[in-house]
């Protein structure tokens, strides 16, 4: 029996990961064990990694064969998945680890495979104990702890009643590219899930167990408010995915309040408010570089989604599963998430202002993602004690409601991301922790 379990530890990414948990800080206070299809290609990583299978076990695995999910499952606490399309291949090993009351992590950016395991297994897992947390990387990691933590610098001046109205990221990537996977992913939507489970993702609230007040439509030009100088912006092609989850954090929270609405002070510091609305988009230089990069995105967007030679041919230019960058892009890669969140007006009709600030040093897609995930598994496996309430009693949750402070600190001690906010009005700019 080990602590983790690193499922697809062959790809790109899992290696990525399995190398991370080898030198992380903490490495003597836990076990984990790499896991793949292919004995050889696992053979590889073992010799390039400097592991050995005494410290760190080996385990084949096909995740087409039931049994075989179902006995990696069984020796381990937390399984870290890294085996995309999830929709192909995901739903298997979450019903193994909700069946065994086993904790699960992934990448999985596909909103309607989500929606598909919450119908099926979100009971199950309450009832096994089992928590499941996907989107544990660059998809949704961010965006998730920027919401949670401008809620909380928002209530520290305002107090617990304090709402959301608005609350808005605008991401800066240096040197980020889609990574194969991800891509291969998108292909896999639109060839083989039905149209009306991806129309259906289009929908605010789709995985949230409440429904709120919808998040202002896609457009061409974006802009950041409170800010220095103008910042301008198209539409982030993640935001469909990054927006259910945050909204999914949202309704978990809500619910949460509504059941426990005796202990409302406990609760109420969780909540984001009932008129909370989250956006986000990718900064370009300027208003009219935003424009044109807007109507280019759509045309290709559409030109994939109508045409299959189209697709054929982005396959052909575009990097495949497995692979990645080299070391130098790994270590010279950037990102900064710079969120703008105000609150409901008060009964004078003013507002309070939060900025709070993501930023990573490293690839986003996978370097980071890959501490990001980690982080979160051994949250699951060390950390159980300090979980955030709402997380203890298993389901499909989100990064915050399962992991909460616990992982905004790991983050930030990881040494690649800081994480900060403070108040821009309604008091002296502080930031807080």
């Amino acid at each position: 029996m080990v602590d983790i379990v690193v499922l697809g530890a062959t790809g790109y990414t899992g290696r990525l990961i399995a190398q991370y948990l080898a030198t992380h800080p903490q490495r003597s206070s836990f076990t984990f064990g790499l896991a793949a299809r292919s004995q050889p290609a696992l053979e590889k990583v073992y010799r390039g990694l400097n592991l050995s299978k005494d410290d760190v076990p080996a385990f084949t695995v096909d995740v087409t064969n039931p049994s075989d999910v179902d006995a990696v499952v069984q020796q381990t606490r937390v399984v870290i998945n890294t085996i995309g399309p999830y929709w192909r291949w995901g739903t298997s090993v979450v019903r193994a680890c909700v069946h065994h009351g086993k904790h699960y992590v992934d990448l999985t950016g596909e909103v309607h495979w989500i929606k598909d395991i919450i119908f099926e297994l979100d009971y199950a897992a309450v009832k096994s104990g089992s928590i499941v947390v996907p989107c544990c990387g660059l998809d949704s990691v961010p965006s998730d702890v920027l919401a949670f933590v401008a809620n909380k610098t928002l209530k520290s001046l305002g107090g617990p009643s304090t709402t959301i109205d608005l609350s808005t990221s605008a991401w800066k990537l240096g040197g980020a590219s889609i990574s194969g996977g991800t891509f291969s992913t998108i292909l896999t939507a639109l060839e083989d899930v039905p149209k009306h489970k991806l129309l259906a993702t289009r929908q605010n609230f789709v995985l949230s167990p409440v429904k709120g007040t919808h998040s202002p439509q896609p457009r061409m030009l974006y802009t950041l408010p409170y800010s220095d100088r103008p910042v301008y912006g198209a539409w982030y092609f993640m935001a469909i995915t990054n927006s259910q989850i945050v909204q999914r954090s949202w309704g978990l929270y809500e619910l949460a309040c509504r059941v426990n609405h005796h202990d409302a002070t406990a609760i109420a510091p969780l909540s984001y408010g009932p008129n909370f609305k989250y956006e986000e988009f990718v900064i370009l230089p300027s208003a009219l570089y935003a424009r044109i990069y807007s109507i280019i995105f759509a045309t290709i967007v559409a030109l994939l989604v109508l045409f299959q030679p189209a697709r054929w041919f982005a396959r052909r230019i575009m990097p495949g599963p497995g692979e990645g960058p080299s070391e130098k892009q790994l270590q010279s890669g950037s990102i900064k998430i710079t969120n703008i969140t105000t609150s409901s007006p008060n009964s004078k009709g003013e507002k309070i202002a939060v900025r709070s600030i993501f930023r990573g040093r490293g690839d986003p897609g996978y370097f980071l993602s890959s501490i990001m995930i980690s982080e979160c598994a051994l949250a699951l496996a060390l950390d159980g004690a300090t979980l955030p309430q709402i997380s203890i009693g298993g389901g499909i949750l989100t990064p915050m409601t399962a992991f909460g402070d616990v992982l905004v600190e790991r983050l930030r001690r990881s040494g690649h991301i800081d994480i900060e906010s403070e108040l821009l009005v309604g008091t002296e700019p502080r930031k807080t922790r």
